[in-house]
């Protein structure tokens, strides 16, 4: 069997920025431990645990005292991983669901309960098949009377032919990474500019989370810029994340510096605030 692969960096620099009280990460996952919560047989990584202890320790080390849970397809439609977490994080801590498309409403009831505030879908190809985007959309429907929202992972590419689609959610549509556009290819490319039309559509939330990944080395320059430029635009409806402990990545990013680029993406207070405080707070419905 091979070694899992670690997927974190275990001594993060500390960031030189200053968060302010009630920031929020947006964007996690959490690994484990799996001889408590099994791997899922289906998945295609096998990491070294990440469990809540080294997130919690990492939101401290950060400045950092909100979050948002995402499940992973690690754990694929079993979220215990993150109910644990969540329960453990005393009020602080709430979460995004991977469920099937049928999932049935008491489980969605049973979620909601436990502070999910959404489920999540993906579409990317290394991630495999899951359900199709009207399987989504007539999910959609079931979801809201429970204020539950949709969360869409997709290939850049995607978006032309799935903005239509999510244009008739039924609930609010967070997209992760914004769009998974290839920075290099810069603010005029036809996938960025897909993603600035639809967000024009207050239906739509967007998280400028993964600038180490759009960009594809360090300091991200490139995905700065765009992150800038959707904060800019949409400044009520941005949110971001670490996406820690970064997996499927082409490198393991340092958390610290990821916290830093923060005064390049929200240069001011007021830019800052709403980034990581307000937004989150609004959308997520976060205990006072």
């Amino acid at each position: 069997m091979s070694e899992p692969v670690q997927t974190f960096s275990r001594s993060p620099s500390a960031p030189r920025l200053r968060l302010p009280a009630g920031a929020c990460d947006s964007h996690v996952h959490v690994f484990g431990p799996a001889t408590r919560f099994p791997f899922s047989p289906a998945s295609k990584l096998v990491p070294a645990d990440a469990g809540k202890e080294t997130l919690f320790a990492l939101h401290r080390h950060l400045g950092i005292s909100r979050c948002v849970i995402v499940q992973s397809l690690v754990h694929g439609f079993d979220n215990a991983v993150v109910e644990d977490a969540i329960s453990a994080g005393g009020g602080r801590y709430l979460g995004v669901a991977l469920v099937p498309h049928d999932v049935a409403d008491a489980e969605l009831q049973r979620l909601q309960a436990a502070g999910f505030r959404g489920v999540r879908f993906n579409f990317m190809k290394h991630l495999g098949q899951g359900a199709t985007p009207a399987q989504v959309l007539a999910l959609t429907r079931r979801l809201a009377p429970l204020g539950l929202h949709l969360q869409v992972h997709f290939e850049s590419s995607l978006i032309h032919e799935l903005a239509p689609l999510l244009k008739k959610s039924a609930v609010p549509v967070v997209i992760d990474h914004m769009a998974r556009v290839d920075a290099a290819l810069g603010e005029n490319h036809a996938d960025f500019r897909a993603l600035c039309r639809l967000m024009e559509d207050p239906l739509f939330h967007v998280k400028v989370s993964g600038v180490d990944r759009v960009s594809r080395q360090p300091p991200y320059a490139d995905g700065m810029v765009l992150a800038r430029r959707l904060l800019g635009e949409f400044s009520d409806r941005c949110f971001w994340g670490t996406d820690w402990p970064h997996p499927n990545h082409h490198h393991v990013p340092d958390d610290g510096a990821l916290v830093n680029l923060l005064a390049n993406i929200a240069p001011t207070t007021g830019a800052l605030a709403a980034l990581m405080v307000h937004n989150p707070q609004r959308f997520y419905r976060f205990d006072s």
